[in-house]
């Protein structure tokens, strides 16, 4: 049985095995300053939660039920999706070496990195600071290729992890185009949104898009620069990003080299140049019913509405861990599987659980041995690259729920 839920703060409806949720999500929406979200939830192929509320901008404009929201790092689980389904299709290998499709990548020590080294943050590319003189190189997919394939590896592929959070998407999209001959825009629509009917998933949005994207709001103490969203990544003042540091013991010299190049406090995410560009590590934008259903299919081994979409094999060797050592950027253990990280909860992190959690606090992700996915949307928030505590409180609930059901 469903409910309606008709009334502000929330819209969309909900099963009534999943109220608490429900009621869990509202008491997350910001009260004394503007901002919003979207939560879907399936469990056992049927979407038992589909809400949103809240506001889109600084105005006060209502989210609405096909908003669209930048979901920072939440876009390297979907690309990890689209290359596993081009695997599943016979296109590459996770074995083949990134110099077999793109021959000028060969040089500098990364002869021998293979796509499953790109997917698990192996391949030692991860210094972006170094990479590139100004964050505002990373609006051009040409640039930042070139620069790449000049690149110097941070250490021998596969000797250890270290987070590529933002030159990921350009290793792994560029690798995909070159052995397609088709642009990541184009591969994204036939390998993923066509085949699951998805309603608001790209990376790089659409001129007759930009009227469905949520302003990123900055906190308040953030708010003189409302439209510089990345003063936030340029400043580790604030007190998640400081907690963070302290209790990994990390070397902050390795998370500026991986998560902030020079010039990103002057680069204004909310503009349609940052919108429209492909920077396929950190810019999608979706809607929470499109990343669910996405992880839907991987939460049923690769089916999707009774018929095969991901073939066993495949779907083994993505979800399956790869290292579960301490690594650069990011101290913490991940457990990367190929392009998945472990899901965050209030305790261990389950076993059988793997997605993609972004900046700010967006995050999707899918449980196998519930058959379980869920996927959120904000447009704002701040903290750790993996979010807040939201998207955990979440994930603990939608988990009890569902293994009450």
């Amino acid at each position: 049985m469903y409910t309606m839920l008709i009334n502000h703060p929330i819209q969309g409806y909900v099963h009534h095995d999943f109220l608490a949720l429900a009621q869990l999500f509202r008491t997350l929406l910001p009260t004394q300053h503007p901002g919003g979200a979207a939560l879907c939830v399936y469990h056992r192929g049927e979407v038992v939660i589909d809400i949103w509320g809240g506001s889109r901008n600084l105005q006060g404009a209502a989210w609405e039920e096909d908003t669209l929201a930048m979901s920072y790092s939440t876009t390297k689980g979907i690309l990890a999706t689209l290359t596993h389904r081009m695997v599943d299709q016979g296109l590459l290998d996770y074995s083949d070496k990134v110099c077999r499709y793109w021959p000028e990548f060969a040089c500098h020590g990364k002869e021998g990195i293979t796509l499953r080294h790109l997917l698990c943050h192996e391949a030692g590319l991860y210094d972006i600071r170094s990479l590139i003189p100004d964050a505002r190189e990373m609006l051009s997919w040409q640039t930042m290729v070139q620069r790449l394939e000049t690149a110097t590896t941070q250490h021998a592929p596969g000797a250890t992890w270290g987070y590529h959070a933002l030159t990921w998407g350009w290793l792994v999209g560029e690798m995909l185009q070159r052995c397609t001959g088709t642009d990541l825009a184009s591969l994204l629509d036939t390998y993923l949104v066509k085949d699951l009917a998805l309603d608001g998933c790209y990376i790089g949005l659409p001129t007759d898009q930009l009227g469905r994207a949520t302003d990123l709001i900055p906190p308040p103490a953030n708010r003189s620069h409302p439209r510089l969203w990345g003063r936030i990544l340029a400043t580790s003042r604030d007190q998640a990003m400081a907690a963070y540091m302290k209790l990994t013991g990390f070397d902050q010299a390795s998370m500026l080299a991986g998560l902030r190049p020079h010039g990103i406090g002057q680069l204004d995410f909310n503009s349609q140049q940052v919108r429209q560009a492909c920077i396929p590590a950190a810019n999608g934008m979706f809607t929470a019913r499109s990343l669910a259903t996405v992880y839907a299919a991987m939460a049923d081994r690769g089916r999707w509405q009774g018929k095969t979409w991901l073939h066993e094999p495949t779907w083994q060797q993505a979800t399956l861990v790869q290292n579960r050592r301490h690594g650069q950027v990011i101290a913490i253990p991940m457990h990367w599987r190929l392009g998945y990280h472990r899901v965050f909860v209030l305790g261990r992190s389950p076993r059988d659980a793997f997605g993609h959690f972004g900046w700010g606090g967006s995050g999707a992700w899918a449980d196998a041995s519930l058959n379980l996915s869920l996927a959120l949307t904000v447009n704002t928030g701040q903290g750790t690259p993996f979010g807040d505590s939201r998207l955990p409180r979440l994930n603990t609930l939608a988990r009890r729920l569902a293994r009450q059901r």
